[in-house]
């Protein structure tokens, strides 16, 4: 069985904010799930680097670098709800980037969080909002050297699998 739990700090905006209690008592953003984006983008040299948030100290898990993402409303795919959070918290505009897969990352019942793989044809300029204390470019040689958001930690190397099977967009 799950609870809604009223959301904590942010006021709710969306049907999907706020947290879930799962029967073990674990908590979970997204009364609809959740979902992230794992934003690629051709480097100088040529190599891929990712798009990272270094969390706000006051959210779930700050401190940690992960990806945009949050909440998914009732009405949205896990790929619209990706690139909005992607265009709350780092300014990006949906235009800017095509969507290549979309990765269940992390799942108990009644609950998920889907990663969103897409690619930019370059480092595109970002602007962070409240729940950012940065936004950053990073190699993805050196993502794992970054102390990671726990979740993101966990599914970092097959995310990489996944996406170095997928052709990088370039300019």
């Amino acid at each position: 069985m799950w609870e809604f739990v009223a959301p904590y700090p942010e006021p709710v905006r969306g049907d999907g904010d706020g947290w879930v209690m799962s029967d073990g008592g674990a908590h979970y953003w997204g009364r609809h799930g959740a979902a992230g984006l794992l934003l690629r983008a051709p480097a100088p040299g040529g190599v891929a680097a990712v798009l990272l948030q270094h969390r706000a100290p006051w959210s779930h898990q700050g401190g940690t670098w992960g990806l945009p993402g949050g909440a998914r409303d009732s009405h949205e795919s896990v790929e619209e709800a990706a690139v909005r959070e992607a265009h709350e918290e780092a300014g990006l505009e949906p235009a800017m980037m095509t969507v290549r897969v979309a990765v269940v990352t992390h799942q108990v019942p009644g609950w998920s969080y889907t990663t969103v793989i897409a690619d930019a044809s370059e480092l595109l300029i970002t602007t962070p909002n409240r729940e950012s204390s940065e936004l950053r470019w990073v190699i993805e040689d050196e993502v794992a050297d970054l102390p990671l958001h726990p979740g993101f930690a966990a599914s970092w190397d097959r995310l990489r699998s996944l996406a170095a099977g997928i052709p990088l967009l370039r300019p």
